[in-house]
């Protein structure tokens, strides 16, 4: 972990542009690196990077160059940093970042303030979210219900699901600004989240009286709380009403409806999929997803695998949810040495399953004899991740004799 006064000097670097010069000086390295490196191939990089110190060094070049970067792509690089310090456990890390934009000139900006509450949010860290949109008058930054929608989500990103009325009842009664479509779709979500979709549904029937347009995103919100609720009458009700009343039913939605099926016949599934086709939806990962988890869960491998193997046919990417659950699968079927080939391929495009998925793959492989492939799974993942998230797989390699002559003797 960076010392106390690394990290101060790492916040400077963020802040102006003078500390950035001197720090580029520093080494060559540095330099070179702020100097070529794209926003595009920045973010690249913070993808594929799992050491928190390494990922810091990266963002900063983001930083130093922000004049030449959109602040949504600026954004992005700082939520992918700040996940990875959470990851980390690092979160006076993630203060020292964070708040070493409040000495930016753009603070000033709306947009801007609103991504650090943004980021204290992912981090769960709730508290300095709602201290930074308290803030707003001494930093000078104008408030409107983008930032308040900011705090909201920031809200629901730290699991403080039941805070999202409170704040609709505190904060526009203190600040006097007017809340847009969007506020009262999250605070609708907020009770979608919290498992009181009934709530949300109640919430519905208020705004309608109120005029207030509600969208598509929002009743798929509910729906989707519903369907994982149990509650499949309601939300087919709820479903009708949003056609009804001439809501878009987009990709998300229909989704939403083939999640519900996932425990069911696979014929469903590959029914409502062909549907979306022909109601000029094109089906994305997540809709092959549930093709695939749902003949997993009948124990039908080889038609999973299939619906694996053709989704670039499909005009699809695996993502990381690909990966785990047809690894598990595979695992809990013993076909450990083709999850062990589905595991490279993860690897080939930076989407590898958790530790809590792949022990199961390498405890198969291992079992089955196949020391070298299991070997080779913990070695790629000392690779790929820092010493401090390495702990489980040092006991699962010791535990499973894998460990090397070498390996203990450094410990």
């Amino acid at each position: 972990m960076a010392s106390s006064s690394t990290l101060l000097r790492r916040a400077r670097h963020l802040s102006t542009a003078t500390a950035a010069a001197a720090a580029a000086t520093s080494t060559t390295t540095n330099a070179t690196s702020s100097a070529t490196m794209t926003i595009s191939k920045a973010k690249s990089k913070l993808r594929k990077e799992h050491d928190t110190d390494k990922a810091l060094d990266i963002y900063s070049t983001v930083k130093n160059n922000h004049s030449t970067s959109s602040p949504g792509s600026t954004h992005h690089a700082q939520q992918i940093t700040v996940r990875r310090l959470a990851k980390s456990h690092r979160f006076s890390d993630i203060e020292t970042l964070i708040e070493s934009h409040k000495n930016d000139p753009r603070i000033t900006d709306e947009h801007f303030l609103s991504s650090l509450i943004k980021s204290y949010g992912i981090a769960g860290m709730f508290e300095h979210a709602l201290k930074t949109y308290n803030q707003m008058e001494t930093l000078k930054t104008p408030r409107s219900a983008l930032s308040f929608n900011a705090l909201l989500t920031a809200s629901l990103n730290s699991k403080k699901f039941d805070l999202a009325p409170q704040l609709f009842d505190e904060m526009l009664e203190r600040y006097k600004f007017k809340p847009d479509e969007y506020s009262y779709g999250i605070l609708v979500k907020s009770f979608c989240d919290a498992g009181k979709p009934e709530l949300g549904v109640e919430k519905l029937k208020e705004l309608e009286q109120k005029g207030v347009r509600i969208s598509g995103v929002t009743y798929t919100s509910i729906i989707h709380a519903l369907y994982k609720k149990g509650n499949s009458t309601e939300a087919e009700r709820v479903w009708d009403e949003m056609v009804n009343r001439g809501c878009v039913v987009d990709v998300a939605a229909s989704n939403v409806r083939i999640m519900s099926a996932v425990d069911g016949d696979p014929e469903i599934i590959k029914g409502m999929i062909e549907d979306m086709s022909n109601a000029g939806l094109k089906p994305d990962t997540i809709s092959y997803n549930y093709l695939m988890t749902c003949y997993c869960k009948k124990g039908m491998m080889d038609e999973a695998k299939e619906v694996y193997d053709k989704l670039e046919e499909n005009c699809c990417n695996p993502n990381a949810a690909t990966f785990r659950t047809l690894v598990y699968y595979l695992c809990r079927n013993e076909r450990f040495e083709t999850g062990y080939k589905v595991f490279k391929q993860s690897v080939a495009v930076n989407k590898i399953p958790d530790f809590n998925t792949l022990k199961y793959l390498v405890s198969g492989l291992a079992k089955k004899s196949k020391n070298k492939e299991a070997k080779g799974i913990i070695r790629t993942m000392k690779k790929k991740f820092p010493p401090n998230l390495l702990v489980a797989w040092s006991k699962l390699e010791k535990e499973l004799g894998l460990a090397s002559s070498e390996t203990e003797a450094a410990k």
